[in-house]
């Protein structure tokens, strides 16, 4: 095959795949699960796997939720045998990683409900930069 025609073909090929290749977000959230709150309640709980698509980390330095008053990323731990739990200032998703937020460990506290909702949002921020937006049915789980 003469050289134009096999760099013609090469080219072909790669703009071909190049449409045919699916762009995947940046950040994806799965297996989302938000806890009822109590009756007379004040407080729910959210656990989901975020994956970051990308080559470079991704931080999320705050959450929101129109459904509550405020969201925060908390971690849980044992020391000397005692539970706390502890605010984290940031969530850092190293690239090509996923970070469980999960009973006993990373999960976002939901503080102070606004409205009565079957579905709550959530919106993950890098600073003002809106990282990701993801809905979810409220749950019946317990904290």
């Amino acid at each position: 095959m003469p050289a134009i025609y096999a760099k013609t073909l090469l080219v072909l090929v790669l703009i071909l795949g190049a449409c045919n290749s699916e762009k995947q977000a940046p950040l994806v959230a799965t297996d989302i699960v938000i806890t009822a709150t109590m009756p007379g309640g004040k407080m729910s709980a959210g656990y989901l796997s975020l994956h970051n698509n990308t080559r470079d980390a991704i931080r999320i330095s705050h959450v929101t939720s129109p459904q509550f008053d405020a969201v925060e990323i908390h971690e849980s731990s044992i020391d000397d045998g005692i539970a706390k739990m502890r605010r984290v200032p940031e969530l850092l998703i190293p690239a090509g990683s996923t970070v469980s937020l999960q009973r006993g460990g990373l999960h976002l506290m939901l503080m102070r409900p606004t409205t009565h909702s079957d579905s709550v949002s959530l919106s993950f921020f890098d600073d003002t930069t809106l990282v990701l937006d993801v809905s979810a049915p409220l749950g019946t789980g317990s904290n």
